[in-house]
């Protein structure tokens, strides 16, 4: 069966953006008419129809927008959600709520449930099995406003709304050397994923500022409570062990600790912890966690706004947002 021709396959071939495109199939005096001409000659020779689920979403409104998660249980994905229906719920917009468990084949149906129900706009942080975001721009080409937030994707037409993982992590190993930590070790999040690149490259600035040569041997992909458990108990028996760990998560911090206590080794006196999202757990933990605040539910309000500003502008004809939120290190005993 034959693809239909998008609004993007236009837009590559002529090396211009959807909007342009889609700006020029309406006849937009903004677009040159040698480009609404391009745009029309092309759309005719690829057998381009417009989307009929997009014509009709055009006609009427459901007041609904999607919300796509990796785990609803998670503390800054919950924290994030409830941001967002404190702004949408004020605006009479109802909100659907689906999870990905991590899985992309899972999140490929979830945004296709959100297509059926007709859904104004969503809210995205995808899978880390999401490489391929082939589903999400078919949101876009139905021109349905998306936001990505946490784990953004900054290539679509589509707003973003992130922390700055740069300077949360950069403040996070600073502080452990200043507590007189020398071999600080970095459990980190996939590459792939932006927040894990950026976390990455604080965490080696901050060892740069304080002349203390980066070792690979240090970072380990580990972002999980269950994946530090098992890695901890080969990192933590080394006679040569870290002296700190700068984890990307609360959950993956609290891992480690567990084991170090069971392996006889003392937090913060023989070994110094600082997590990412200050979430629930890194208060309750004993000792309680050094941990970098994310403030999911001001990102979560802040996302939301946005998408609701781009739903009642009634246009696609915009240039997307990609907002940096800061972070704040909270200092606790781990540490």
């Amino acid at each position: 069966m034959k693809r239909q021709v998008t609004i993007k396959d236009i837009a590559e071939k002529l090396s211009i953006s959807t909007s342009t495109v889609s700006r020029a199939l309406k006849d937009h005096p903004d677009i040159s008419i040698k480009t609404r001409q391009a745009v029309k000659e092309l759309s005719k020779l690829l057998g381009y129809q417009p989307n009929r689920i997009a014509l009709n979403l055009k006609q009427s409104r459901t007041n609904t927008i999607g919300i796509l998660v990796p785990e609803v249980e998670h503390h800054f994905f919950s924290s994030v959600i409830n941001g967002i229906e404190d702004v949408a719920y004020e605006d009479n917009f109802s909100v659907m709520v689906f999870q990905s468990n991590e899985s992309y084949m899972k999140e490929v149906l979830n945004t296709q449930a959100l297509l059926t129900n007709r859904v104004d706009g969503v809210l995205v942080s995808f899978s880390k099995e999401t490489q391929d975001f082939a589903h999400f721009e078919q949101l876009i080409d139905n021109e349905i406003p998306v936001v990505f937030f946490d784990r953004v994707l900054t290539t679509l037409h589509a707003d973003c709304v992130m922390v700055d993982d740069y300077s949360g992590a950069y403040n996070a190993v600073n502080h452990l050397i200043e507590r007189g930590c020398k071999k600080i070790a970095f459990y980190s999040a996939p590459q792939h994923l932006l927040l894990g690149k950026k976390r990455w490259e604080g965490y080696k600035a901050a060892l740069e500022h304080h002349n203390i040569p980066f070792n690979r041997d240090l970072v380990y992909a580990c972002d999980s409570y269950e994946s530090a458990i098992k890695i901890s108990k080969s990192v933590l028996k080394k006679k040569d062990r870290p002296d700190g760990i700068f984890a990307v998560n609360d959950l993956t911090a609290i891992g480690v600790m567990k084991v170090a206590r069971s392996l006889g080794i003392q937090v913060p006196d023989d070994l110094r912890l600082v997590g990412f999202e200050n979430s629930r757990s890194s208060y309750i933990c004993d000792p309680e966690l050094t941990s970098v605040d994310q403030f999911g539910f001001d990102l979560g309000k802040k996302a939301t706004k946005i998408l609701l500003s781009r739903i009642k502008e009634d246009t696609f004809d915009y240039q997307p947002e990609h907002l940096s939120l800061k972070t704040q290190l909270i200092v606790r005993e781990s540490s």
